[in-house]
């Protein structure tokens, strides 16, 4: 049987024709946002984050381009680009407004504008402030958020999530799929909280450590449950594998960033070419590893209905109740 929201689905993709342009503006968009969360890793990793030490002015001007020289070229460039992908976030807000007939997805290209708008902010608060690292690590947790929002939109702007499909019943499985790959998203992203809490010396290291191996316990088992049952469904198939791919990937990354930071801390007064290529890696590879799960859990939602076992409760059982 299929749930309410399922209906919603099939009933709005025989009304919804596939907009290839709008589509590929929004695939742009979330490609634009993983760009500028580098461009912001990069600004962090170089320690370059007050080299433009006014805000929302840079050296004064709203629009004179400042010598591009030393962190200047990193956190100006950061800001020019952070611009740029406003300004696209601005367009498919309203292009969203004007081509949508989903309200859901209007409310969705709204909540991506304001969070471009808050992130705006935090960017500015961490200059104004000195960089206190918890409004650093706000700003860093917004990046990924606001990455998560623009790629699930290309992911519902997508020719795929427009055809018909019929869900798949899930029987007595505790957690359930959906339940699992919704946790499992959860917990990446309380990892890349924890990860930019310790870049910007909030924490120690340690409970980022702990937080690795509690996202690759349930990275592994959300893909094995996805990989054994549903296997045939290229639509839950084929993000698990990426995920689980990404995994091995980021705790590469993870290990020689670490390796990175301690030879810095022996030997370099200044961030090594080895530890800001390490740890921009990592950053980027934990917003894909994110998207990913988000991905996977908002596709396991829409395929699989969880069968819940209605309780029987016979006359006799009843009045032994009632009594």
């Amino acid at each position: 049987m299929r749930t309410q929201n399922q209906q919603e689905l099939v009933l709005t993709s025989r009304t919804i024709p596939y907009n290839q342009a709008y589509h590929r503006f929004a695939v742009f968009l979330a490609s634009a946002t993983l760009a500028l969360i580098v461009l912001g890793a990069l600004v962090t990793s170089n320690d370059a984050g007050l080299s433009v030490p006014d805000w929302p002015t840079s050296f004064g001007s709203l629009y004179k381009i400042p010598p591009m020289v030393g962190g200047v070229k990193y956190e100006h460039g950061h800001r020019m680009f952070a611009e740029f992908v406003g300004i696209l976030i601005i367009v498919m807000a309203v292009w969203t407004q004007r081509v949508e007939q989903r309200k859901w997805m209007k409310v969705l290209g709204w909540i991506a504008l304001a969070a471009v708008i808050g992130q705006g902010v935090l960017g500015g608060l961490t200059v104004l402030l000195f960089l206190p690292w918890a409004i650093s690590t706000a700003h860093a947790t917004l990046a990924q958020t606001i990455f998560c929002v623009v790629t699930a939109m290309a992911l519902f702007t997508s020719r795929s999530w427009l055809q018909d499909s019929e869900p798949i019943v899930e029987h007595r499985i505790s957690p359930s799929t959906p339940a699992l790959t919704a946790i499992t998203a959860a917990c990446v992203w309380v990892q890349l909280i924890l990860g930019a809490a310790f870049r910007h010396t909030g924490i120690k290291l340690l409970p980022h450590l702990i937080g690795a191996c509690v996202v690759s316990a349930m990275l592994c088992w959300a893909v094995v449950r996805v990989l054994t049952r549903y296997s045939n469904l290229p639509e839950l198939r084929k993000p698990a594998q990426l995920m689980l791919a990404l995994l091995m990937v980021q705790l590469g990354l993870g290990f020689a960033s670490y390796l990175a930071r301690l030879q810095w801390m022996m030997n370099a007064p200044q961030p090594t070419t080895g530890i800001v290529i390490s740890t921009v890696s990592h950053v980027a590879g934990g917003a894909l590893l994110l998207a990913t799960s988000v991905i996977l859990a908002i596709q396991t939602r829409r395929m699989i209905t969880v069968h819940a076992p209605e309780s029987v409760m016979t006359t006799s059982s009843h009045k032994a109740v009632t009594a």
